[in-house]
């Protein structure tokens, strides 16, 4: 990747003179990082360019997880205007890896991140925009609107809106908590000495229902899951916070929302911006979503895929429409 125009001024401007700039990784979005190192320094260079992104939700939230004593990246320096954000560096070991490396399936290091989302939940929401039912439905329509037509399904809309609206209000939280929306293994740094778990991509925070930001962790489009310990962590979460057996309910709606959605993205991502790699981990959220259909509370959605997405077209989309 090529460092954005303005970013060896930019480091001028704030003390990093002649820094070297390497690259770190891009994601799904127009973001770009840059580890910046100058002699024992280093930091991590976001390029989130204008118009297409804006890198002020991303403080505004990391200010606000700080304040709170959790670990998002401390705000070195920014210019607004070009997307350049300069914020501490938190290395490159991920949880994801950790996890992958470990003997149990990653209970033990699932545990941690687990009761880090307690915490969180313990407070009451930011002042981010509400998880309402409105986000929630325009969010899996992505679904019928791109991995349908990929596939050459013409879905039946008005079924589709009805049977969400059967079960949404399980996912209206009564008293909304800040929702960080990615939080999964990949997203999760472990930073030493001290063990503690650094957050990173929260810049689409909201306010809603505390069973999300789990739905994101064990149900992880980016690594499978062992049912065994999403079926643990729950029950740790529900232990330690005392939630009702209605918390489940919010699981399964919220985790068949997400995996609904993520389906959706990866096939715009494809169709619309020429990035096939996230086609293969289509297969796994399918598995997420039917482990999700597969509860009570999800019959009216379920009986709608049943209706409109046989079992043969459910998996990656390029594959589908060969």
């Amino acid at each position: 990747m090529t460092p954005p125009a303005g970013a060896a001024a930019f480091l001028d401007a704030h003390g990093w003179t002649g820094a070297t700039l390497l690259p770190v990784a891009g994601d799904a979005s127009f973001r770009r990082y840059f580890r910046v190192v100058a002699g024992p320094r280093h930091a991590i260079l976001m390029d989130a360019p204008p118009p297409h992104e804006d890198p002020r939700p991303f403080i505004a939230v990391a200010q606000w997880l700080v304040e709170r004593t959790f670990r998002a990246p401390a705000i070195l320096a920014s210019d607004l205007t070009q997307g350049l954000v300069l914020i501490e560096d938190f290395g490159d070991d991920r949880l994801r890896e950790a996890i992958d490396a470990s003997s149990d399936e990653g209970m033990a290091l699932y545990a941690p991140a687990i009761d880090l989302l307690g915490r969180l939940h313990a407070y009451p929401a930011g002042p981010f925009a509400p998880y309402d039912r409105a986000v929630l439905a325009r969010e899996a329509a992505l679904f019928v609107d791109w991995y349908c037509p990929a596939i050459g399904i013409v879905p039946d809309r008005a079924g589709w809106d009805a049977a969400w609206d059967a079960v949404f209000d399980h996912g209206i939280a009564t008293d909304p908590v800040t929702v960080l929306r990615d939080y999964h293994a990949e997203n999760l740094m472990l930073l030493t000495p001290d063990g503690a778990l650094g957050l990173l991509d929260f810049q689409d925070a909201l306010a809603g229902h505390p069973a999300y930001d789990l739905v994101s962790l064990l149900q992880d489009a980016r690594r499978d899951v062992d049912p065994i310990v999403e079926v643990a962590m729950l029950a740790r979460y529900r232990e330690a916070t005392g939630v009702g057996d209605d918390f489940l309910d919010a699981y399964h709606v919220l985790g068949a929302q997400r995996n609904a959605k993520i389906l959706g993205i990866f096939t715009r991502l494809w169709k619309r911006d020429g990035k096939p790699r996230y086609l293969t981990l289509c297969p796994r959220v399918w598995t997420y979503l039917e482990r999700d259909l597969a509860q009570p509370v999800m019959a009216p959605v379920a009986a709608w895929f049943d209706a409109n997405v046989p079992a043969a077209r459910r998996g990656d989309p390029l594959a589908l429409a060969a």
